[in-house]
């Protein structure tokens, strides 16, 4: 039992969790297009009031960086589809940005054919690094900040086409587990998704962990004290955080899945509904109602196991959806895949004005 549990842990947190370990990476990127017309960056904070109240102290105004195409300042009348993109875990909005090498890519796709779009890029980065877009009385509501507040404040600051079918959601590791979580519970919101290399899908069994981590986790008495620990250790903290949240547990206001040295069904339990892989037949119908759905991955990247298996998944259920494992790890060319398959697909598959 207590190696079993082990491994659902890590696997939950590392093979098929946050991603690999590190902060911002350097990464190659596509050469510019010649002729690609610049696009606007803003950079706003957007106020979520379903953040209000965390027990984390989580800043519930958040940043979040706004592309706005070439054509928007010259065509006043013309409205426009949105992309919601999702970081992943240890990086912030900004840092994703340049690791995928925005704007460069977003215009280069523009440059080669693909139809503009606005493309809205929001912060998740929480004390322990990541929200996994989750919904929890300690880090917040991230899952609702997203597909409600967010998308409210969009709607209402920017010339967009405001219905499901003009706007996508797409996000890279935990932001591709976000896409997944969200895209599978509002479909109501969205009508488009695609996820790279997205992580927390299922849980594997990898092997045990080190039961010094457990120790040291547990010796936390203030948030501001794991600013030393291990990447892997936060990255726990960060998924007890979204998954496992207890208001009645100062002063993390979390369960963590091991205690004294022992597993605690109760709280691995937790961890694993929280798995799409688990609950996505709750959301068939969901599902079909999307107008197309992609998933890829890279081949040197360790989630391709359970991203194919969300693929099997949605084909069992005849849930149209493509996968693709490219050439690559798990952030090596996903700036190539941003300008030469994600704002692509996005063009092909949402509506546009005057499209009805």
């Amino acid at each position: 039992m207590r190696k079993a549990a082990y491994c659902l842990v890590m696997a939950l947190t590392m093979g098929a969790g946050v991603g690999p370990a590190r902060a911002q990476v350097a990464t190659e990127a596509p050469a510019p297009v010649p002729g690609a017309r610049a696009v606007t960056v803003e950079h706003v904070k957007v106020h979520a009031p379903t953040l209000e109240g965390n027990l984390e102290g989580e800043a519930v105004d958040r940043d979040v960086y706004v592309l706005l195409p070439p054509g928007y300042a010259a065509h006043p009348r013309k409205r426009y589809p949105v992309v919601y993109a999702l970081h992943g875990y240890s990086i912030g909005a900004a840092q994703w940005m340049a690791e995928i090498h925005v704007p460069q890519t977003v215009e280069g796709a523009y440059a080669q054919g693909a139809r503009e779009m606005i493309v809205v890029l929001p912060d998740s980065k929480t004390v322990y690094n990541g929200s996994m877009y989750s919904s929890s009385v300690t880090t917040g509501d991230f899952e609702t900040f997203i597909s409600r507040d967010l998308v409210a404040y969009v709607d209402k600051h920017y010339r967009t086409i405001a219905r499901r079918e003009s706007r996508g959601l797409a996000g890279h590791s935990m932001g591709g587990y976000g896409t997944t979580r969200i895209g599978m519970k509002h479909a109501d919101v969205f009508g488009a998704l695609y996820m790279l290399s997205p992580c927390c899908l299922s849980p594997r069994a990898l092997g045990p962990i080190d039961p010094a981590t457990w120790a040291a986790l547990e010796a936390v008495k203030a948030p501001t004290d794991t600013e030393a620990l291990p990447f892997m250790a936060r990255a726990q903290l960060a998924t007890a955080a979204a998954w496992s949240p207890n208001p009645r547990n100062p002063p993390l206001y979390l369960d963590l899945p091991v205690k004294d040295g022992e597993p605690r069904p109760e709280v691995l339990a937790k961890w694993a509904a929280n798995a799409p892989l688990a609950f996505m037949d709750q959301y068939v119908g969901s599902l079909r109602r999307y107008r197309a759905i992609t998933i890829d991955v890279g081949d040197q990247d360790g989630l391709r196991v359970d991203a194919a298996k969300l693929h099997e998944a949605l084909d069992a259920y005849h849930i149209p959806n493509s996968f693709e494992v490219y050439p690559g790890t798990h952030t090596s060319h996903v700036a190539f895949r941003i300008q030469e398959q994600v704002i692509p697909f996005f063009s092909r598959n949402l509506e546009f004005q005057g499209a009805r």
